[in-house]
């Protein structure tokens, strides 16, 4: 498919698969119109002795101060190196590339007032994988995220740095001046509005919420191995997923993972060989999986709606209606994603809490597992330790849910006096998902030798997959032996997504 900026519909399937080339992005006849009829109405404003805010005028508590057409293009370039004050290590160069490519559409709306020439220079950043350097600090979420676009956008005046490739090598960072003469790309003078619309957005935040999105999709996923997994090593029971149960409390989330867990157990001999056992019911951290999970998923669901809107929104200011008319408002304001960014690292840190309770039960030595999940316990710790670990990430998960959108400190001299604080909500759910990247790593190895203790059983064909995937890579603990290059190497089979998850694979 060939996706049309300013015109399609952003989906984060679509936007991914921009970034990662597999999908193609242009800018088609009705977008040109709208960016350059967008254009037409900002000069016209521009030579008017009417204020229009950010068109003729200074910006935050200057606005009320007039900017004559001969001062406009060093306002503008002005605009963009003052607000370069982010601080802290470089965000990914993918992250980059997403708040380049959800920009381009944004302003490609036509509301924006930009010239056809700084969109087409954007997309050829992209094209020529010309990726700017973007600080990870800085931003307060309103308006938008000022400090992190000033610094994406800095090459266009030829200030900044690139991410530069190299077959072979870690990407490195080069001066933006550079990469531009050597692609023979002139330094562009920005003019009226121009500044403002770049560097007025919530692209960072929402390209953070499409990372997060798109991990978390797969560890909601994978959560439902992990669980079941756990569940055939303990040999739980089966009837918690059952569908007449589920019915009756018909949650979206619940509903997709009992049915997952259904599929999971399904032909599963492992399972059958209890079904008479005197067991009344499960921990909760088996029993109640599709509960928990589930307001996972339903979380996951809120933030994927609500990004999906703002993928296809113009987030700066003002909205340029016509030649008359510029509306200075607060489309800028992060508030939107900010808040469902810490609801869903609540739902993300659920995740590894629950997993975290699981490998503990794993390890008591109930239902004819050994404790330790070692039969040579008192010489051996067996994998008493491992679960160390998984406690202390989901500490550290807890105490990143706190929710930065409910704090707020004024800037611009009270111009500015509430703020999303959206982009740490979307730093802090992508580092908790990292920390679910280590926890559900260390309970598969867990159940992956609870597994072991009931053999010769077999599991369903998809567990015993994911099973032999585990096998390739760590070995069953007989004896102690130095643990972190297995957990290592877990990490690395989550990390890269190699376990299989889905039905259809």
């Amino acid at each position: 498919m060939t996706f049309k900026y300013g015109v399609d519909r952003l989906e984060l399937d679509i936007v991914n698969g921009i970034a990662d080339g597999s999908i193609k992005a242009t800018l088609c006849q009705e977008a040109l119109d709208q960016i350059n009829k967008s254009r037409q109405n900002v000069e016209k404003m521009a030579s008017s002795d009417k204020p229009v805010y950010g068109i003729n005028t200074g910006f935050g508590p200057l606005c009320d101060t007039q900017i004559s057409p001969a001062e406009t293009h060093l306002l503008q370039k002005n605009l963009l190196i003052t607000h370069a004050v982010g601080v802290g290590e470089p965000i990914a160069k993918a992250i980059s590339k997403l708040m380049l490519i959800t920009k381009v559409h944004a302003l490609s709306r036509g509301f924006s007032g930009i010239r056809l020439e700084v969109v087409e220079r954007m997309l050829a950043f992209i094209e020529l994988d010309l990726i700017p350097v973007v600080p990870e600090q800085g931003s307060v979420g309103a308006s938008g995220d000022l400090a992190p676009l000033s610094h994406l956008f800095l090459p266009l005046i030829g200030e900044g740095e690139f991410w530069q490739s190299e077959e072979g090598q870690d990407d490195k960072i080069v001066p933006a001046a550079e990469l531009l003469k050597k692609h023979g790309l002139e330094i562009l003078d920005l003019h009226a509005k121009e500044g403002l619309a770049l560097i007025n957005g919530t692209q960072f935040i929402l390209s953070h919420a499409i990372t997060a999105l798109t991990k978390m999709r797969y560890l909601l996923d994978l959560a439902d191995l992990t669980g079941a997994m756990s569940i055939e090593g303990m040999q739980g029971s089966e009837s918690p997923f059952r569908e007449e149960l589920h019915q009756t409390r018909a949650f979206k989330g619940n509903l997709e993972v009992a049915a997952r867990m259904r599929r999971f157990f399904k032909d599963s001999q492992n399972m059958a060989d209890h079904e008479e056992c005197d067991r009344v019911q499960d921990p909760y951290s088996l029993r109640c999986i599709p509960q928990v999970h589930g307001a996972s998923r339903n979380a996951y669901y809120h933030l994927e709606e609500l990004a999906e809107i703002e993928m296809n929104s113009v987030t700066d200011n003002p909205i340029v209606i016509s030649s008359e008319e510029a509306i200075s408002g607060g489309s800028f304001h992060g508030q939107p994603l900010a808040m469902v960014l810490d609801y869903a690292s609540i739902a993300a840190a659920e995740l590894g809490n629950i997993a975290d309770r699981r490998c503990y039960l794993l390890l008591e030595g109930l239902h004819g597992l050994p404790r330790l999940l070692t039969k040579a316990g008192g010489l051996n710790s067996g994998m008493m330790i491992p679960q160390y670990a998984t406690a202390a990430l989901v500490t550290e998960n807890k105490s990143l849910c706190f929710p930065p959108s409910a704090d707020s400190v004024p800037t611009s001299m009270g111009q500015e006096d509430h703020v999303s604080m959206g982009s740490i909500s979307g730093r802090k759910l992508n580092q908790i998902l990292g920390n679910v990247d280590k926890i559900f790593a260390i309970e598969l190895m867990y159940a992956a030798q609870a597994i072991e203790f009931r053999r010769p059983n077999k599991c369903s064909d998809l567990i015993e997959k994911n099973f032999a995937l585990i096998r390739s890579k760590v070995d069953k603990l007989e004896e102690d032996r130095l643990l972190k290059p297995d957990i290592d190497a877990m990490i690395t089979l989550v990390k890269s997504q190699a376990f299989t998850v889905s039905f259809d694979q």
